[in-house]
């Protein structure tokens, strides 16, 4: 039996599930095992509870536009909680649409600026070109590696106020065609447009995890689960 455990949200995941976004899921559980932790995860989507208090990590994946919108109608529901949650540094992981839906306002299918949850500040848009981005994405991430994934996205987001991106482009888009930025972190919460994210970059899924244990476990010593190495394929 495993000396740690954790509770994971998958936020939507019966909705937004499009690309792969179970296998985030399942790179926690693998890397949750190389630090002698058990990783249980649950799907909490439209009308189930959501409590800050029951989980230690969050996923929301991305998706189909429509199944964005229907997202979009409950997430208000857990407004609140998802707040206490993100603002006492907990861990969240936030790809694609999930990206969009966190922050200010975004695009919907029938092309109309729809406001997002606003839980962070910043914003989707349509390219000026109109052009979607499609590709394998590489950026020199603030964990200080180079992280890979593949983008496929129809907006462009922009960073605001208290939000750092999450890596340098060095190859593919990432946020914008403008300032070589790829995705947002604010406190502990990570989003990216780089799709199966953590099982290509397990550095990032390792960080998620040692934070989730130092919150639940403050007076733990970590020490053996910090030394642990995480291979990298590339």
């Amino acid at each position: 039996m495993a000396k740690y455990q954790l509770q994971l949200a998958h936020l939507y995941g019966n909705l937004l599930n499009t690309y792969g976004d179970l296998g985030n899921i399942m790179a926690l559980k693998y890397y949750g095992q190389l630090l002698d932790t058990d990783v249980q995860s649950r799907v909490v989507s439209v009308e189930d509870e959501f409590s800050a208090d029951d989980y230690d990590l969050i996923v929301l994946g991305a998706g189909q536009k429509f199944e964005q919108s229907i997202a979009r109608e409950d997430i208000d529901s857990k407004r609140d909680e998802l707040h206490r949650y993100i603002e006492g540094g907990k861990p969240m992981l936030a790809v694609g649409e999930g990206y969009q839906l966190l922050g200010q306002s975004y695009i919907n299918q029938r092309n109309e600026k729809v406001a997002g949850d606003k839980l962070l500040s910043h914003r989707s848009e349509l390219p000026t070109d109109g052009e979607p981005v499609q590709g394998e994405l590489v950026i020199k991430s603030l964990l200080g590696t180079n992280m890979h994934g593949h983008e496929n996205h129809d907006l462009v987001t922009f960073l605001g106020n208290g939000e750092k991106a999450l890596g340098t482009v060095i190859e593919g888009v990432g946020n914008n065609r403008d300032d070589d930025t790829e995705g947002a972190v604010y406190k502990n919460t990570f989003c990216t447009n780089m799709h199966t994210v953590l099982d290509r970059n397990g550095e990032l899924a390792k960080k998620m995890l040692l934070v989730a244990l130092a919150n639940k476990y403050p007076d733990a010593d970590l020490t053996v689960q910090q030394n642990v190495k995480i291979e990298s394929p590339y």
